[in-house]
């Protein structure tokens, strides 16, 4: 079967959607030719530090963009530069010569239907504290998986900002928990979108209830809260690096676009 080709339009909301889902729930304004996402209570979590939607197009004003990003970001050990299809080249350029090192997502886009029916389990939208707190502690083993194949030590902190991060989004944002035996297992976050087009997002899975259909049950139920919302096209991102890109293939999400950051980490 053909791949079906987006249009450029509905690319560039795809990827809209993507940036706007990161800044729910944190301070976002305009500044130097670009947009900074930020929110000082949350500084080692990257994605709620940041910036996009770059369109400074001189070596000069990159310059300034990045020297205001270091006042803005003086709280964090990090600072994190996102690139769209109407980002300049220069801009990447310039991050890779200045020690930003490169990381990507797939964006993949359903239009139609899932395929295939929704496996049967438990799933609920957390509406109350212990719900979040069951929550909190999913997203802790997720980010101690996370961490532990990064070989990333010292880090259990960053879970706890992870874990009120998703709180903040919320609404516009839902996270919706899945059960088996009536014990919470898993946790994904839909987004109606703003334009039309909406996102899956932060799907987790205990390793020890995968291949069960949990997380295939967790996609249907945020896909038809997207639809219920008014979206049409949802979006869901994946590690290019990670295996769930082809489950969501397998699903009838098409890619398309690859998302880039640059990030630099800096020490003590």
């Amino acid at each position: 079967m053909a791949q079906r080709i987006h249009s450029p339009d509905l690319t560039r909301r795809a990827f809209a959607v993507d940036q706007a889902f990161l800044a729910l729930g944190h301070r976002t304004f305009d500044a130097e030719g670009a947009r900074f996402v930020r929110a000082p209570e949350y500084p080692s979590v990257h994605d709620a530090n940041h910036v996009h939607a770059v369109r400074a197009a001189t070596p000069e004003a990159i310059v300034r963009l990045l020297e205001r990003a270091d006042r803005e970001f003086a709280h964090c050990r990090h600072r994190l530069v996102r690139l769209d299809a109407d980002t300049p080249p220069v801009v990447e350029a310039m991050l890779v010569v200045r020690g930003y090192r490169r990381e990507a997502t797939v964006l993949l886009l359903l239009e139609g239907e899932l395929s295939g029916d929704a496996p049967a389990h438990e799933i609920s939208p957390i509406e109350d504290e212990a719900g979040w707190q069951a929550h909190a502690r999913l997203k802790h083993a997720d980010w101690d998986e996370v961490a532990a194949s990064k070989g990333l030590r010292d880090v259990a902190h960053v879970g706890a900002q992870m874990a009120r991060v998703d709180r903040a989004k919320s609404p516009p944002a839902t996270w919706w928990l899945a059960y088996v035996d009536g014990t919470p297992c898993g946790y994904v976050a839909s987004f109606p979108g703003d334009d039309g087009v909406g996102q899956v997002d932060d799907l987790y899975v205990v390793p020890a209830l995968r291949r069960r259909g949990v997380a295939t049950a967790l996609i249907h139920r945020a896909v038809a809260s997207c639809r219920a919302a008014g979206a049409g096209p949802v979006v869901i991102a994946a590690d290019v690096d990670d295996t769930p890109k082809q489950m969501y293939v397998a699903l009838g999400f098409r890619p398309v676009g690859v998302a880039q950051k640059y990030t630099l980490r800096l020490s003590g």
